[in-house]
């Protein structure tokens, strides 16, 4: 069994770009983190070993930032916002660079998350989980405890209303 600093070391870069990946603020992103290792802190001797940990840590953090957009009553979107000097290296449009390309590829990015920030939660939480976060459709139905079609279903529906959007 891993210890709770294990666990912290293993997970804290999940937590937090997760948790930033919703709020776009660094300051509440790391409230968040910390929130959620005070969490798993307090509930480790309830964990049921049957689930992967992994998929536990995240469900916290999602709900723990799903609570810290509620609270806000901003509804803040639920990507992060790059500096110019991260563009370059985090660039989803163009691999180009220059600084007009890098700033027309920042617009466009952040034009599409902005689209991406009025989906239904559900909805955001499954096109963060798939398209930045990279998991599979099994992954994301275990971390939102949904069948696997209703993740396929709920990114259908996220594309639709994209496309509506755009």
């Amino acid at each position: 069994m891993l210890t709770f600093e294990e666990i912290y070391r293993q997970h804290i870069d999940l937590v937090y770009n997760m948790a930033l990946n919703y709020v776009r603020n660094v300051e509440e992103a790391e409230e968040i983190t910390q929130d959620v290792f005070v969490k798993v802190y307090f509930n480790l001797s309830k964990y049921r070993f049957e689930a992967d940990l992994k998929t536990w840590i995240y469900r916290i953090t999602i709900n723990a930032s799903l609570d810290s957009i509620r609270k806000s009553k901003k509804g803040r979107s639920i990507f992060i916002s790059w500096s110019e000097d991260e563009v370059s290296e985090k660039s989803l449009i163009s691999d180009f660079k220059n600084p007009l390309s890098e700033l027309v590829n920042q617009e466009a990015l952040n034009g599409l998350l902005n689209k991406i920030d009025q989906l239904p939660n559900n909805q955001k939480s499954v096109v963060l989980l798939m398209k930045m976060e990279f998991l599979t459709q099994k992954e994301v139905a275990k971390i939102l405890e949904i069948s696997e079609k209703a993740v396929e279903s709920l990114f259908q529906r996220a594309k639709e209303n994209l496309k509506k959007m755009i």
